[in-house]
């Protein structure tokens, strides 16, 4: 057992100056304690659940920003239109270059990324099952056991969320040849969920995800939700493209969010990525059901893909989280500012995402994502209180920008104050991973990721 004394600690209702929590040997808090502030103490705050990742995609961060499709014969760069889809072409031939040793490689390297940055956890959406010719591993689990060797390496608690994906679009047509390598019927992709279950530990967890409604034909989501375990979390990308609600409406006769509200039992079980296009409609539905909404804003934004209606959805009560996606930007400093900043943008006013119980952005947007954190994951993350998980982030107020700091503005200066990486300490489970904002084992693991990414580029 061990006690950390704060002196200042994260709560739901704000900061503590009399608190500290107890620690047990299996990484969960036994006791929250009240205490008097230690000298020397840090400011504690829960650990930052990440609710949304692409591991291998951590490879090409850089490498899409180039214009890919040219507009009409003689027409300026302005009259071209690159998008999602376009994007998407890159995305698939760097995909088949992996295989489980690349992936670890490149997983770890991102996971190191994400505790310096202050997630403690991921939800990692993955889709990478099979060899590039689309033909299982003799071990069919051999890509999913890579992001689980690379997140024990690392020392960050994941959530893995094999990924259902059947077919190429809505109108149910095959996968493509370089999507073969992401499909599953519903019975072998059932086989792989059970196999992964018997790795779970005190620090993974096993999900399911479902790749969107466009990859997953309407029976076998029926079939899939009804063999899933009752407690399973489950993700999907949905409502991302315009062209992705225009498609669902002319084939299934209604909007993204509309048909899966009315086509399945969602509730806080389930989490969905993006959400970007929505009716009003929509947006109460997800609400009242309970579901959180992953949001991205630095890969949504990446990718052109629009503005999520935060407003509307703070009024309606809905829970939200962030994740980093396609990895353009590992930081939850930078996705709650840009959440923040693409609503300044799309209003022209200031201070969009407050709520009745502050008037602060900064902790509106810190309560959200910790609260959202332990539905989304299935683990009892993002809240330093008996029985969860012992992940906690140790703020460097000895920095220039925490300067005269009192708890009125911490929040708002640790998210809104400049680009300096104001995490000191991380711990998960806790065990200390970071120090001085450096995970401890940074250097090999960069090492090998530096050789490991000159491969995958030499492939091209």
């Amino acid at each position: 057992m061990q006690t950390i004394d704060a002196a200042m600690l994260w709560t739901p209702a704000g900061w503590r100056s009399d608190a500290g929590f107890d620690c047990d040997g299996d990484g969960r808090i036994q006791a929250l304690d009240r205490a008097e502030p230690t000298a020397g103490a840090g400011w504690i705050v829960p650990g930052i659940p990440n609710l949304h990742s692409h591991a291998f995609q951590r490879a090409m961060a850089g490498l899409a920003e180039r214009r890919t499709l040219d507009g009409p014969a003689g027409a300026a760069p302005r009259d071209a239109h690159d998008s999602f889809w376009t994007w998407r072409e890159t995305m698939y031939r760097m995909a088949a270059r992996f295989d489980p040793d690349t992936l670890h490689a490149v997983a770890a390297q991102l996971y190191v990324e994400m505790l310096e940055a202050g997630y403690t956890s991921v939800c990692e959406f993955h889709y990478l099952h099979h060899a590039p010719d689309g033909k299982p591993y003799a071990d069919p689990a051999a890509m999913s056991r890579a992001l689980i060797a690379a997140a024990r390496e690392a020392g960050i608690r994941l959530t893995l969320l094999p990924v259902l994906y059947m077919s190429g679009g809505f109108d149910g047509r095959a996968l493509g040849e370089r999507q073969r390598r992401f499909g599953h019927d519903v019975d072998a992709f059932l086989a792989l969920l059970e196999t992964l279950r018997s790795a779970e530990d005190a620090s993974l967890r096993i999900g399911c995800a479902l790749h969107s409604l466009r990859a997953v034909p309407a029976d076998a989501m029926r079939a899939l939700l009804a063999a899933l375990p009752r407690a399973l979390p489950r993700h999907i990308h949905i409502a991302e493209q315009v062209g992705e609600v225009q498609d669902c409406l002319a084939l299934r006769g209604a909007r993204p969010v509309e048909w899966l509200l009315a086509n399945a039992e969602v509730d806080a079980r389930w989490t969905l990525v993006h959400a970007t296009h929505l009716d009003e409609a929509e947006v109460q539905g997800i609400a009242r059901s309970g579901a959180t909404v992953a949001l991205c804003p630095t890969t949504e934004a990446n990718l052109g893909d629009g503005l999520f209606p935060l407003r509307d959805y703070l009024d309606a009560g809905g829970a939200f989280g962030i994740g980093s996606d396609s990895q353009i930007s590992v930081s939850p400093v930078e996705e709650l500012r840009w959440l923040e900043y693409g609503q300044r943008l799309a209003t022209r006013h200031r201070n969009i995402a407050v709520d009745g119980v502050s008037p602060s952005v900064g902790e509106t947007l810190l309560r959200g994502v910790l609260a959202s954190g332990g539905h989304a994951s299935g683990q009892p993350v993002g809240r330093l209180e008996p029985g969860a998980c012992a992940d906690w982030l140790v703020l460097d107020t000895d920095a220039p920008q925490f300067a005269g700091v009192q708890a009125a503005d911490a929040v708002d200066r640790w998210l809104f104050s400049g680009n300096r990486n104001l995490v000191r300490e991380v711990h998960v489970g806790g065990r200390r991973v970071v120090a001085e904002g450096r995970h401890l084992a940074r250097e090999a693991i960069a090492a090998r990721y530096r050789e490991t990414l000159r491969t995958l580029l030499a492939a091209a």
